[in-house]
């Protein structure tokens, strides 16, 4: 059996950049205005397993050494992203993020349209103000497709009708870029070549879209801490790879019988049920895990390419990381 990944041993080759920069991220949020000084003490507070600054740091350390660039980088990629986080959440009405109360649910929608909107002016300024036009530029592609992403899933989601090829447009898109974003950012901090640039891209886009497919497992309970299915893709009417593959493969009455059950009755609990075991019968989870295995494949393929350092340990780590994680 596989030895079980710690966050602490993948970090450890970047350890002392990480914790530096903390405080330059911080710093990069610093406002004048005390109400945006203590929104934005409230959100480095709750940041996560910061999975993003990894991926911009160990990917840098492939091609180079960690410099003020990279720092830069890690910091217009967060600013950047915590403003679209932001803004989702005013735009999905949610109350909780990563289990504390989200920005529009303390402050309300106003003041956190208003923070994303800082968020993203200050991105953009660190990146003027440092003449980090290549990290701007990839950057920004990235955000731009996140939007298009997010509104591609709204078009298609109301009809339930998604094939395959789009549901991967989307979550390449959603979720990917910002990963491909990540490592190409770092990459290109050390002043690496085009060609590098764009393996590194290729190779987190890769590894984002197996993390989303992870997500959508974990609906059904697979990998989970809790162990056991929730069905929240489903109540929230979400078309994710198990569900479009058992729809793919039904018959006519029953497609259309689970396709009337996600649009109207989503909220009955019974229902839900009926639909994961639906799912569950019809191949849809081994299909899932086999996709998600591929894809991590091919993003461990292009980091083939690269030289072997400790740093490509560790990327290798954190992409099984984030397949192998319970949450």
């Amino acid at each position: 059996m596989a030895e079980k990944l710690n966050i602490e041993t993948i970090k450890a080759p970047i350890a002392e950049y990480m914790e530096l920069f903390e405080p330059r991220f911080r710093l990069s949020m610093k406002s004048k205005v005390a109400l945006l000084d203590r929104i934005t003490h409230y959100i480095v507070k709750r940041k996560g397993k910061q999975l993003r600054p990894m991926f911009v740091f160990l990917s840098a350390k492939l091609t180079g050494s960690v410099n003020d660039s990279t720092y830069n980088a890690a910091s217009l990629i967060e600013l950047l992203h915590t403003a679209t986080l932001v803004h989702d959440d005013v735009v999905d009405d949610a109350a909780y993020r990563r289990g504390f109360f989200s920005l529009n649910a303390l402050w309300k929608n106003k003041v956190a349209v208003l923070v994303g909107d800082y968020l993203l002016s200050k991105g953009l300024l660190l990146a003027i103000d440092n003449k980090e036009f290549q990290l701007l530029q990839i950057v920004s592609k990235a955000v731009r497709e996140m939007s298009e992403g997010e509104l591609l899933q709204m078009e298609k989601t109301r009809s339930l009708n998604i094939e395959e090829s789009v549901y991967f447009d989307i979550i390449r898109m959603k979720t990917a870029v910002l990963i491909a974003a990540c490592c190409a950012v770092g990459v290109a901090s050390t002043g690496a070549n085009e060609h590098q640039v764009e393996l590194a891209r290729k190779m987190g886009e890769k590894a984002g879209i197996a993390f989303q497919i992870k997500d959508d497992l974990f609906d059904f309970g697979l990998g989970s801490k809790i162990g056991k299915p929730t069905g929240i893709d489903i109540k929230e009417k979400k078309t994710t790879l198990p569900l479009i593959y058992a729809l793919n493969r039904a018959k006519s009455g029953e497609r259309k019988h689970i396709m009337n059950i996600v649009k109207s009755n989503s909220k009955n609990t019974k229902k839900v049920n009926e639909v994961i075991q639906f799912v569950m019968d019809s191949g849809g989870i081994e299909y899932s895990q086999k996709m998600m295995h591929q894809y991590t494949d091919e993003a461990m393929a292009i980091l083939e390419e690269f030289e072997d350092s400790p740093a490509k340990t560790s990327l290798q780590q954190l992409i099984r990381y984030t397949i192998e994680r319970e949450k």
